[in-house]
């Protein structure tokens, strides 16, 4: 069974960058088919799509967050992780690691999620 687990500071001050980590068990991230996504939900909001990148290390961004996200891969420790820069009161969420189907949006195994606060 494939399972995700993300990890990361719940507290980030404005204009810092957040940094979170996804480490995955009961697959490869370099496993064909399949992409490693970040995924987001502000409060009272729906899911926003973030990025991923590929069992290739291939990376593919949201348009909107594209110049302040970076997301990597450490395929020694089977993890990716997640950088989101300048952040301000517009991003707090909780933040979700997926796997996702290449050329899909559908995600079939999901982080528990954790939830990240901007204050300063």
């Amino acid at each position: 069974q494939v399972q995700l687990q993300e990890s990361g500071p719940g507290l980030v001050k404005p204009s810092q960058t957040l940094s979170l980590t996804c480490t995955v068990s009961g697959d490869s991230i370099t496993t064909d088919y399949y992409y490693w996504t970040w995924i987001r939900q502000p409060p009272g909001k729906g899911l926003e799509w973030m990025g991923n990148i590929s069992n290739r290390g291939n990376t593919y961004y949201s348009p909107s967050l594209k110049s302040r996200t970076y997301i990597y891969r450490d395929t020694s420790k089977n993890q990716f992780s997640l950088q989101l820069g300048s952040v301000t009161h517009d991003d707090p969420a909780v933040y979700y690691c997926a796997r996702t189907l290449r050329g899909s949006a559908c995600v079939d195994y999901w982080g528990r999620g954790t939830l990240v606060t901007v204050s300063s």
